[in-house]
C-alpha cells in the first residue's frame, strides 16, 4: 500500500516535471525538468522492481541511469558551446 503511495506521489512529479519542460522559459530550464523526469523515472523503476520482486527491473533502472547521465553531460556541452547562460 506505501508502494502504491511512492508512484502516485513520483507521477505527480513527473507531470510537474513535464509542465515544467513545455513552459520552461529557457533550455537550462527545460534540461532541469528533463533530467527530474529521468530521476523519477528511474526511482519508480525501482520501486517496481521491489515491489515485482524482479531484479531486470533494476538492471534496467541503471542503464538507464547511465543513459540519462550521458545524454546530460552532451546536452550541457551543446549548451555551453551555444553561450547560453543561466
Amino acid at each position: 500500500m506505501i508502494l502504491l503511495g511512492v508512484e502516485l506521489v513520483a507521477i505527480a512529479a513527473i507531470i510537474i516535471c513535464t509542465v515544467r519542460a513545455i513552459l520552461g522559459p529557457t533550455a537550462p530550464d527545460r534540461m532541469v525538468a528533463l533530467d527530474g523526469i529521468t530521476a523519477l523515472l528511474i526511482a519508480s523503476l525501482v520501486v517496481l522492481g521491489t515491489f515485482y520482486r524482479v531484479s531486470m527491473l533494476l538492471d534496467i533502472a541503471l542503464v538507464y541511469a547511465l543513459l540519462s547521465f550521458l545524454g546530460t553531460l552532451a546536452i550541457a556541452k551543446y549548451l555551453e558551446g551555444r553561450g547560453v547562460e543561466s
